[in-house]
């Protein structure tokens, strides 16, 4: 039996996928979390083979879990189901780990299929992905900036986006209030900006902040 977890903030988008899911033979629903925080106590109890990840969550965003995740549950296989289009963070996400990247647009076909090619061990890639995919490898699509960010990078530039200062990054995070500004930094530079509040207007241009 395929035993899937659903973490989503939003109880009846919760609802909508454990019906889609719990009709098909072969899959159960090991548990289901509203926050990353509650997702990884329950996964210190209830083993998952497949974990659905929202990235806009209370606390921890999707970002910050799905690196969580591969540091202490590297063998449950993670497929970010969320609102926002590929174009945005799909590609981002499977350079840092997740198995697969899914809008919640999706029809039941389309989710029963990625939930089983992940559970097998494999990327699940939508025609969209594969099209940008496609277009950076022929070159005529160029990545953006935010792209070729790091993980940790990543993870640093969306809280310094949606205002969070750099001791209040640090804490979260669990890094020295130097690592975090060396980040930013980094970040500065990278994306081609000059203060915290272009990183935030690069942000919405992109359409990147989690809510």
């Amino acid at each position: 039996m395929l035993q899937v977890a659903i973490v989503d903030d939003h109880e009846i988008v919760r609802a909508g996928f454990r019906e889609m899911l719990a009709e098909e033979l072969g899959i159960s629903i090991a548990f289901e979390a509203a926050s990353g925080e509650e997702a990884l106590a329950r996964l210190q109890e209830t083993s998952c083979d497949v974990l659905l990840l929202d990235l806009a969550l209370p606390g921890q965003s999707g970002v910050d879990i799905l690196r969580i995740l591969r540091q202490r549950h590297a063998g449950v296989h993670v497929l970010v189901l969320t609102g926002y289009p590929e174009e945005r963070y799909a590609l981002a996400m499977i350079r840092h780990g997740a198995d697969g990247y899914l809008c919640k647009e999706c029809g039941r076909d389309e989710l029963l299929h990625a939930v089983r090619t992940v559970a097998q061990g494999r990327r699940y890639l939508s025609p969209r992905m594969m099209e940008l995919l496609a277009d950076e490898v022929a070159g005529g699509s160029p990545a953006v900036p935010h792209e070729q960010l790091s993980e940790r990078e990543l993870q640093v530039f969306l809280r310094l986006a949606s205002g969070q200062s750099v001791s209040e990054i640090g804490e979260v995070l669990h890094l020295s209030v130097k690592t975090v500004s060396t980040y930013r930094t980094r970040l500065l530079e990278k994306l081609g900006v000059a203060s915290n509040a272009e990183l935030a207007a690069y942000a919405l241009r992109h359409g990147l902040l989690v809510d």
